[in-house]
């Protein structure tokens, strides 16, 4: 029997809440494993690149009988392997599923270790990096949530210096010590005022086609970078001008770290 127009109609309900928070979890992973997949080559390679002094420094310490010689092919040895465990570890950071478990966490190691991962592909594209530290800024926060947002923008920016340039990316804290601030600033080409305005609607993008690299722009990097930061109580901003770069600035409310803590209680 058909419904009146005055009766109540079922199954025509939109998505719940906990429908919508699953769809935006999935949202989250798919644009990692996207950012995790244009690195990598580039993150192969620089852990091959750390292997390499392993197995040659290995090789010439089981033939030279010198205690002193050997003794330098440990420590040789021990620098490339931990170098190869923190591009592991910040790969498997990255990639691994996520909890929402936050705790205060060094805002310039994060940074550090994204530069490292991202080190060959911005090399490749034949950009230069700057990197400036104002003392040690911890947020709480969910580590791997924060790189992957980090790791967004310096794609990003690369990407919008398609002939090179000079990516700066600075670490500190404002004037009253209340949030730390995160600023990854390009010298592309910049976006456009009215561009601008709607970077961070869901599925808007200013990339045409893909790249050099062969990758293009799905519109939801930078939508979910902003949800990202806003569940943590932060801000995500832009500043741009065509022809002069773009600026991004990652605002967190800072807290104190573990050992100022513990300072504090003794």
């Amino acid at each position: 029997m058909a419904s009146t127009p005055n009766e109540p109609t079922t199954g025509n309900a939109g998505p719940g809440r906990e429908e919508l928070d699953a769809l935006r979890r999935q949202v989250v992973d798919l644009q990692r494993v996207s950012s995790l997949g244009v690195l990598a080559g580039s993150v192969c390679h620089e852990l091959n690149n750390a292997l390499t002094p392993i197995l040659n420094y290995a090789k010439l310490g089981l033939r030279n009988p010198d205690p002193e010689f050997r003794r330098r092919a440990f420590e040789k040895i021990l620098d490339g392997a931990q170098r190869a465990a923190a591009i592991t570890g910040g790969v498997l950071g990255l990639a691994r599923p996520q909890s929402d478990v936050r705790a205060p966490a060094d805002l310039v190691r994060l940074a550090e270790e994204v530069i490292m991962l991202t080190g060959k592909d911005l090399q490749k594209g034949r950009v230069k990096v700057e990197f400036r530290a104002e003392g040690r800024p911890h947020a709480r926060v969910n580590p791997a949530q924060i790189q992957q947002v980090l790791l967004n923008l310096v794609i990003n920016a690369r990407q919008a210096m398609p002939e090179g340039g000079l990516l700066k990316l600075s670490v500190g804290v404002d004037p009253a010590g209340r949030l730390a601030e995160i600023r990854i600033a390009d010298s592309g080409k910049g976006i456009a005022a009215a561009d601008l305005r709607r970077i961070f609607e869901p599925f808007f993008t200013t990339k045409i086609g893909p790249d050099s690299s062969g990758q293009g722009g799905t519109g939801l990097g930078l939508s979910v970078c902003r949800d990202i930061v806003e569940s943590h109580k932060g801000r995500l901003r832009a500043e741009s001008r065509p022809g002069q770069g773009t600026t991004f600035t990652l605002r967190l409310p800072a807290c104190a770290s573990p050992l100022e803590k513990e300072k504090g209680a003794a």
